[in-house]
């Protein structure tokens, strides 16, 4: 069959205003719905065009100069996700449309769907919620769905007399008749159809105002207000911050956050009535870990960020996402650094967001942030990693380069120009350029429309008491080939020496392919440091001198985090690429031994992590587990089992982290203590702390047999808090028992376990060298049934990244390339090219690399 070229909607009819009523069967699984659309007819039309999909559409008609008339026909096209009214005659000019239609309250997560909770009682009860980005507003009701056609709206809601009933602006009346109540709500702004919402279901909720009069509430599943607090505290505070920070007051008089039982993404920005994944907004005092309480914190000021960014200005067309997102994704961090300073959280931003990008962005199957989108199965392959995390990387870099007064001053420009319109990534860039009088369009064009980043590489001569440094950028490719194309960056240089660590010597810009810097007043033996703060977003590569010159800065500390950080990184990925050799970085480790920091900790634990997945594939395991263990040990013995009295959040976190990894190592000694305190867990008598719970799990889980595999489903099955029934049911997957594996994943697909978690306790399955193939298997016999549970989307393509990537053989390769050539799945292709590459890559790098690392750990093994 020949695929239709996608179309955007016919620009002749435009809509001005929604009038929306909804009226949910929460028993039915149904939903009625009418709709009367004032439109402006800009050329004369005897059709209209509009989107709608999965639904029937039952009476339509066009009222205009008091006379109504009916369509003449109504053609629905699936591949198109329109709906066709035709009429007998042509109109222009104002009219109203008004539609009758009726639809399915789905179980898929998308559009106006049905999310299971449990009453107090135990009974299984429903809601009604919507989710209805990027392009699913048309499940719940014919409309224009793109987001530059915005509207104004007024909804109502019919629904039983004892459900909460929720949207994105205050109710106006509410009326109870027979049981049954009309609640209607105040008119929207203008706004996209995207972010529309409705709730409809059983909550309690807590509330507060912020200093700038906003009336905010957290609403939770019921009985469980108090888990609302955290969040609550933070959103109040973060709406006054954003106030100030963009010089522009929320425009809404209301901010309602929500916890939703079967959610898909992590949160959703709709105006005025943010969505979240449980685990994602709650807070249990004793059973919620320090890490998850920073993600809550994050992930609200990242959709409170988009209140103003995304929602009061919107981008064009999904080719500008990356304006939301990435954008949302770097002011969040600005935020949680204002609220919380001990987070220490612009450093964990280089290895939450900087690292992952950097990563998939040397990908020959990357994509540029701005990357055009047509069909609306291609918009959820790019809400990953380049659109969030490379997006936030280079505004950050934009931050550093212009400055934050220029950069707010910026800001303000920009939204107040387009607030209620449409942008695209133009008119940033004239905002920031008008504030900051740089050349911001010039520099950035290079980062958003070209795919990838570069590699600058360093030596250096002494002349005197100057440094003359050689620059050169090239793009830097994940396998380490040179790239055909003529690639090349105006890239902002920062360069840092010895003498004064944590000031910056020089700021230059590298416009061009090579350049010498002279650096005066430098001595020999003194270190130099290109990208301090890990702000550039490119790799360094060092001459043998100049990096064995930073080597004793990173034993002593006397190099900050961030750049004891990035030197790693950066080695580790040039590694990779074939341009350094495995054991050289193994070396390199060694010097930080005594290292403090969590986020480096986190770094050298995401390198050793990869490099345990390699070498799973052979039988080095026992060896890499030993100089792991050398490694971790003597922080894990620092720090200690237990928190003491005023313990510092990164600390915390710490003891968290090198637990796990002792626990993935196989640590006697961890696997010993790790027993006897889940022991006392079990049996009532003590409580293991939140933050060392998931090494614990992991570590009774690997040795498990059958009777301990069913007590870990006992605990799942006993609590009624998602975050925990997350950790257990995603420690799984380190049981080491192939035959109780394969239960996991029955378990996983089981009702027992939300669609939205189960790809996530498949994957840890799939993380497990014993459940590699296990989980590829069990992916080739069920992939219809996976396609028809996800409807294609974000959550089927992380499901085959985390199952396919860790392989290391061709073979392997052309399998899984073969398998989704034959098999169409639609949205998940960029992402199977990525794994696929990604497998070539590890095969790659084990025929380069397994001699030397051999030697490396042997000699470490007989010393």
């Amino acid at each position: 069959m020949t695929k239709i070229a996608f179309q955007r909607l016919p620009a002749t009819v435009v809509p001005k205003h929604y009038n929306l009523e909804l009226k949910p069967d929460l028993i039915g699984f149904t939903f009625a719905g009418n709709v009367s659309i004032q439109i402006q007819i800009l050329s004369p039309v005897d059709q209209i065009v509009l989107n709608a999909m999965e639904l029937a559409i039952n009476k339509s008609e066009i009222i205009q100069n008091g006379q109504s008339y009916a369509t003449e026909s109504v053609t629905l096209n699936a591949e198109q996700e329109t709906a066709i009214l035709k009429f007998n005659q042509q109109f222009s000019g104002d009219a109203t449309l008004n539609i009758e239609f009726n639809g399915e309250l789905n179980d898929k997560m998308k559009g106006f769907y049905r999310s299971k909770y449990f009453a107090p009682t135990g009974e299984v009860r429903y809601a009604g919620v919507t989710q209805f980005e990027a392009t699913d507003a048309r499940r719940c009701f014919p409309c224009w769905d793109e987001p530059a056609t915005k509207a104004t709206f007024d909804i109502t809601l019919k629904v039983p007399a004892d459900r909460v009933a929720l949207s994105n602006m205050p109710i106006v009346s509410d009326v109870n008749e027979n049981g049954l109540r009309t609640v209607r709500f105040d008119t929207t702004p203008i706004m996209s159809t995207y972010l529309v919402a409705v709730v409809v279901g059983e909550y309690d909720y807590v509330e507060d105002k912020s200093t700038d009069g906003v009336l905010v509430r957290v609403y939770t599943p019921l009985g469980k207000k108090d888990q609302g607090l955290f969040a609550l505290d933070v959103a109040t505070k973060v709406l006054p911050y954003y106030k100030e920070y963009f010089n522009i007051a929320y425009p809404l008089p209301k901010m309602d956050l929500i916890a939703i039982a079967d959610f898909s993404a992590g949160a959703m920005e709709n105006w005025g009535i943010v969505t979240y994944r449980e685990t994602m907004l709650l807070v249990d005092p004793e059973n919620t870990s320090v890490i998850r309480k920073q993600t809550i914190a994050l992930t609200v000021g990242h959709e409170i960020a988009h209140q103003w960014f995304g929602n009061l200005v919107t981008m064009e067309w999904w080719t500008h996402l990356w304006l939301n997102e990435g954008y949302a994704s770097f002011v969040e961090f600005l935020c949680v650094n204002r609220l919380f300073p001990e987070y220490d959280i612009w450093t964990q931003f280089v290895t939450d967001m900087y690292t992952q990008a950097l990563e998939l962005d040397a990908l020959k199957n990357s994509h540029p942030i701005e990357v055009e989108v047509g069909h609306p199965s291609e918009i959820d392959e790019i809400f990953d990693e380049i659109s969030y995390n490379k997006g936030a990387c280079v505004i950050r870099m934009l931050h550093h380069y212009i400055g934050d007064e220029d950069f707010r001053r910026g800001m303000n420009i920009y939204l107040t120009r387009h607030q209620y319109k449409n942008t695209v990534t133009e008119d940033l860039w004239a905002a920031l350029e008008e504030a900051s009088s740089k050349p911001v369009g010039a520099v950035m064009t290079s980062w958003i429309k070209q795919m990838g980043f570069p590699v600058v590489s360093v030596s250096s001569v002494q002349n005197g008491n100057k440094r003359v440094l050689t620059l050169t950028q090239e793009k830097f490719t994940a396998d380490g080939t040179a790239s055909a194309e003529n690639y090349f960056w105006m890239i902002p240089i920062t360069i840092s020496t010895a003498k004064n660590p944590s000031e910056i010597k020089l700021t230059t810009m590298l416009d061009k392919k090579s350049m010498e810097i002279v650096l005066d007043d430098v001595a020999e033996a003194e270190w130099v440091k290109i990208n301090p703060g890990t702000v550039g977003y490119f790799r360094t590569r060092y001459s043998p001198e100049m990096l064995d010159q930073l080597i004793p800065a990173v034993r002593n500390q006397t190099l900050p985090p961030l750049d004891r950080l990035g030197l790693l990184d950066d080695l580790f990925a040039l590694v990779q690429a074939g341009r350094a050799s495995t054991a050289e970085f193994l070396k390199l480790i060694e010097s930080y031994r005594s290292e403090t920091n969590y986020t480096v900790w986190s770094s050298i634990t995401q390198s050793l992590f990869k490099l345990q997945i390699l070498l799973s594939h052979t039988d080095l395991s026992e060896h890499f587990n030993r100089f792991s263990i050398n490694l971790y040990k003597p922080v894990a013995d620092a720090l200690t089992w237990d928190a003491k009295a005023g313990e510092s959040h990164l600390n915390t976190l710490l003891r968290s982290l090198v637990l796990n990894r002792l626990v993935s190592c196989s640590c006697s000694d961890v696997l010993k203590e790790s027993r006897n305190r889940f022991d006392l867990h079990v049996s009532g008598k003590a409580i293991l702390p939140a933050d060392i719970r998931n090494a614990c799990y992991k570590a009774v889980l690997q040795v498990a047999d059958e009777k301990t595999f069913e007590d870990m489903l006992q605990l799942y099955r006993a609590t009624d808090l998602h975050e925990e029934r997350d950790r257990i049911s995603r420690s799984l997957g380190a049981i080491g028992d192939k035959s109780i594996l394969k239960k996991v994943i029955e378990f996983a697909m089981s009702e027992e376990v939300r669609s939205q978690d189960s790809v996530f306790v498949i994957a840890s399955v799939s993380m497990n060298p014993k459940g590699r193939d296990l989980t590829w298997e069990f992916f080739k016999s069920n992939w219809k049934i996976l396609l028809e549970r996800y409807q294609g989307g974000f959550l089927l393509a992380r499901l085959i990244k985390y199952l396919t990537e860790n392989f290391a053989t061709e073979a392997k390769a052309i399998e899984i390339e073969n398998f989704f050539k034959e098999n169409e799945l639609p949205g998940t292709e960029r992402t199977v090219s990525q794994s696929v590459e990604s497998i070539r890559l590890n095969a790659a790098w084990l025929a380069r690399d397994l001699d030397t690392i051999t030697s490396f750990l042997n000699a470490i093994g007989n010393n």
